[in-house]
């Protein structure tokens, strides 16, 4: 699952037009249906949430960005998951400050936290693991537009693209495992589909390796000024996916 989710969060992350934030706010809430295909069926096999809040700090009010990652019960006893992905940022520039990741797959549990420096570029990275109480603290050096995984997730939301054209891609960086990752994000045009939200004009997107003409993964965000991940189809070494959204209250407009 690990993979999955990083897949399905990897695939969100196009920065093609610098903006300030103004589609995401405070309170907001999307539920999704995660679904893997298992012999040739597609199965319903977690839920995912995806949360804002406001954090007030002695010094600014910071905006929690929180994904949430849960095996449904029956499948627990095959493989539970419990993961956590948080992001602390300017709520105008969606730039983080503080990023956290807790694993909890089938027994095997680890914990991140990056503390970042922009000033200096670089991040304060601590990992642990709970086997053997195993500690680690490095600090890594970023470029100027690096960000983890999660506040890159929302900043494709900040973008304008109304008017691109269709192929125009951009490659972009994360932080991810303590590494810089660099992938490419191709814009594909508009199509409408049906959600359970109703039917929905997008924006569909590509995702894949900047090395590679892969596509690992599509994505479709909700052409209105949400830019809501509405649909995601992804690929990994031991199959495919979907990502479908269930319910998305609390937005911005």
């Amino acid at each position: 699952m690990r993979r999955i989710f990083f897949s399905l969060l990897f695939l969100s992350s196009v920065t093609i037009i610098n903006a300030q934030n103004n589609a995401v706010g405070f309170g907001e809430k999307l539920t999704y249906t995660a679904s893997y295909n298992m012999s040739g069926i597609l199965n319903d096999l977690a839920e995912v949430t995806m949360e804002t809040s406001a954090v007030k700090t002695s010094k600014a009010t910071l905006l929690r960005l929180k994904c949430k990652a849960t095996t449904y019960s029956k499948w627990d006893n095959f493989f539970k998951i419990r993961d956590l992905y948080e992001s602390y940022v300017s709520p105008k520039t969606l730039k983080p400050y503080l990023y956290n990741r807790e694993i909890n797959e089938g027994g095997y549990q680890k914990r991140v936290k990056y503390t970042f420096s922009h000033k200096t570029k670089t991040v304060k990275t601590l990992q642990t693991k709970k086997k053997n109480n195993w500690k680690q603290e490095k600090t890594v050096s970023i470029g100027s537009d690096t960000k983890d995984i999660i506040s890159t997730l929302y900043t494709i939301r900040t973008f304008d693209l109304t008017n691109l054209s269709s192929g125009t891609s951009k490659t972009f960086t994360i932080l991810f495992d303590r590494e810089e990752v660099k992938a490419k994000v191709t814009y594909l045009g508009k199509e409408t589909i049906s959600t359970a939200l109703g039917k929905k004009a997008c924006y569909k997107l590509a995702v894949g390796s900047a090395n590679s003409n892969t596509v690992n993964a599509t994505l479709w965000l909700s052409a209105d000024e949400n830019k809501i991940p509405l649909y995601g189809k992804f690929k990994i070494p031991v199959g495919t996916g979907e990502l479908k959204i269930k319910s998305a209250t609390g937005l911005k407009h």
